[in-house]
């Protein structure tokens, strides 16, 4: 990749994940271009079937493709192909504000963070435009499930208009391969406990003859499922906890209408239900030192990503000339 344009002594590249965008990708870099001159323009496009590509170009802006269907394929690509100092990445709809790009830069900078959100407003008139039925709802809810697990304020977890220093873009593994990479973006920020910030931002609707490519869902689940993958990988000690409790429970259940039938007769008529709970408190026990085990494991892979990150100075600290 060639060497972006240069803001506060700084390279700036905008990243545009892009699927059959040729609608509104052009209005995108224009808007970009004029609310910023000094970005860098990328456009990452997703197989489209249309002319994203050839538009994108038109435009001004260097475009790569990518063969891998899956928005999470395409940030694998662009934190690992281009080379910068400030991250920009926003979805090529034209639905994000461009003239709070520069706002959204110097709050990474000026705060030293290592990620900013744009949290999408959106006027009541155009709501129904903007989303559809059930996504804001699906949103919240969502949003809120990962700040319940991992801890955290943010209120749109899963806005497409993110600014990323380079060592959160180069430390970011990028394993999802849909839409649920921003679920991702949020969790691994959280768990290594980067410095994150998240500004209000206007969102509008796509331009006419524009379509969007979430399937509400579809979508919805596969980033639910993500949630829970996650929560298993970075919580073990508490998913197999409770795993366990439950496990724990049930054999208690079972084995109290056997204890008092012993503690009365001395006998034990049911031998299989006593086996099975014997089985289940067992069992209880193996997933409770399987979470133990899995969290030191976890711990590990912890410390090596904060190492990882460590070795990559603040964008805030390098100037250029």
């Amino acid at each position: 990749m060639t060497e972006t344009a240069l803001y506060r002594g700084l390279r700036v590249a905008l990243i545009v994940p892009c699927y059959n965008e040729a609608v509104a990708i052009g209005q995108v870099i224009d808007d970009f271009r004029a609310a910023m001159p000094e970005l860098g323009l990328y456009v990452f496009d997703n197989a489209s079937t249309d002319d994203t590509a050839s538009v994108a170009r038109h435009h001004g802006a260097q475009v790569v493709h990518v063969a891998q269907k899956g928005k999470g394929n395409v940030v694998r690509r662009m934190f690992a192909d281009v080379e910068a100092d400030v991250y920009v990445m926003v979805d090529g709809d034209a639905t994000y504000s461009a003239p709070c790009v520069r706002s959204l830069i110097d709050t990474l900078l000026d705060q030293r963070l290592d990620m900013v959100v744009g949290a999408r407003q959106t006027p009541t008139d155009i709501a129904g435009q903007a989303y559809r039925k059930g996504h804001q709802w699906g949103n919240r809810m969502l949003t809120g499930s990962v700040a319940h697990i991992f801890g955290g304020s943010f209120r749109d977890m899963l806005s497409g208009y993110r600014i990323f220093s380079r060592r959160y873009a180069k430390s970011f593994p990028a394993l999802s391969q849909g839409f649920e990479i921003e679920t991702e973006l949020t969790v691994h920020a959280l768990e290594l406990r980067m410095a994150v910030g998240e500004v209000d931002t206007p969102y509008g609707a796509r331009p006419e003859g524009s379509v969007s490519k979430l399937s509400t869902y579809r979508d919805g689940w596969r980033i639910l499922k993500t949630i829970m993958r996650l929560y298993v990988l970075e919580r073990p000690l508490a998913f197999y906890s409770i795993v366990g409790g439950v496990l724990a429970v049930l054999s208690v259940l079972l084995s109290v209408p056997l204890l008092l039938e012993y503690l009365h007769s001395g006998l034990v008529p049911r031998l299989p239900t006593a086996v099975l709970s014997t089985a289940l408190m067992l069992t209880a026990f193996l997933s409770f030192l399987c979470g133990l085990t899995l969290d030191t494991v976890t711990r590990g892979r912890h410390e090596a990503k904060r190492l990882a990150y460590l070795a990559i100075p603040h964008c805030s600290t390098i100037k250029r000339d």
